[in-house]
């Protein structure tokens, strides 16, 4: 597989990497459980696979997801895969919402105890508009400058900035040389409101990591099985643009998830698409949509399809679990 540079970092990500949200347990995000064994044969299955990324968080499952990943590393004999990129998070406090230089030691601390490491290749800053006080984050002495310092101590190869909403994330990424950016949901079949910021990655060098191009899953197991878009029960109305690719693809017998993922992957400006996955069959199963043959048709009358611009999930209710 393919692999694109994280800025001049020395890192190199596949084309596809993998989250694991939904691998730390998350039913208020997902609708479904997933249990340990269940997790543990996935993260086998992924660091066994082709991709080389694969991203999590402190928060996701409230621990679960790095306690998890940490288990399967530790079976492997506390090692990653060479060359492999583990991504992480740090993360506020979760019932203050206290996101200062502090609280980012103690993310850090907190991740590589989980995980079992002394550093990780990929770390960014996650969602700050959820933190308690923004200047926090900002200021001198701040969450960011802490950030950075990890980053020269070498507890982490490369920085990026993980977040959703472009009106905060835009001005946020150009006040600092992060090396990536991670963005959700927001550059997908229908939806493309990440695109500008993404020019101004790609033209300052920041790798750009795209992220949930199933908008939350429906594109990959239907309308049918999954009427959720962006993690929250949807309505006939706002299904209605994922059953139009539906449509399309059905008319031209091609996966909407493979449309959905190669959409992704052949943007020359994103360096990898990572897809959420909580079973090990699924990873093979986006390897092999990856490469799937997808005709010139098709993605005409993809292209032609209505989008939107607007925040995916100015309507979500956030819940951490």
């Amino acid at each position: 597989m393919k692999k694109k540079p994280i800025g001049q970092t020395g890192l190199e990500v596949t084309a596809i990497g993998f989250g694991a949200s939904g691998l730390g347990n998350m039913p208020d995000t997902y609708g479904y459980e997933v249990g340990e064994e269940r997790a543990r044969e996935t993260i086998h299955a992924i660091f066994d696979g082709e991709a080389n990324l694969l991203d999590t968080a402190r928060a996701y499952g409230f621990g679960r997801s790095e306690a998890r990943i940490g288990a399967v590393i530790r079976e492997r004999g506390g090692k990653i895969p060479e060359g492999f990129v583990l991504s992480t998070k740090l993360d506020r406090d979760m019932e203050t919402g206290r996101f200062d230089a502090a609280r980012v030691r103690q993310s850090i601390e907190e991740s590589l105890t989980a995980l079992g490491l002394d550093k990780v290749q990929l770390l960014h800053l996650h969602d700050p508009e959820y933190a308690r006080d923004l200047t926090e984050i900002t200021k001198e002495g701040g969450a960011f400058d802490e950030l950075f310092k990890l980053k020269e101590e070498g507890i982490a190869d490369a920085v990026g900035l993980a977040m959703g909403r472009i009106d905060l994330m835009f001005p946020l990424l150009k006040e600092r040389p992060f090396d990536a950016l991670i963005s959700h949901n927001r550059f997908t079949l229908l939806n493309r409101s990440a695109s500008k910021m993404f020019d101004y990655a790609y033209e300052n060098g920041i790798a750009i990591l795209n992220a949930a191009p199933y908008a939350g899953g429906v594109l990959a197991k239907g309308s049918a099985e999954m009427p959720r878009v962006t993690y929250q029960e949807a309505s006939d109305e706002a299904l209605e643009p994922v059953r139009r690719v539906e449509t399309t693809c059905a008319r031209h017998g091609v996966a909407p998830g493979a449309a959905a993922l190669q959409f992704s992957m052949d943007d020359p400006r994103i360096a990898s698409t990572i897809i959420g996955v909580s079973k090990a069959e699924r990873v093979r199963q986006t390897v092999d949509w990856a490469s799937a043959s997808i005709p010139s048709d098709v993605w005409s009358e993809l292209k032609d399809l209505p989008f939107s611009n607007e925040d995916p999930e100015a309507d979500r209710e956030y819940r951490p679990g």
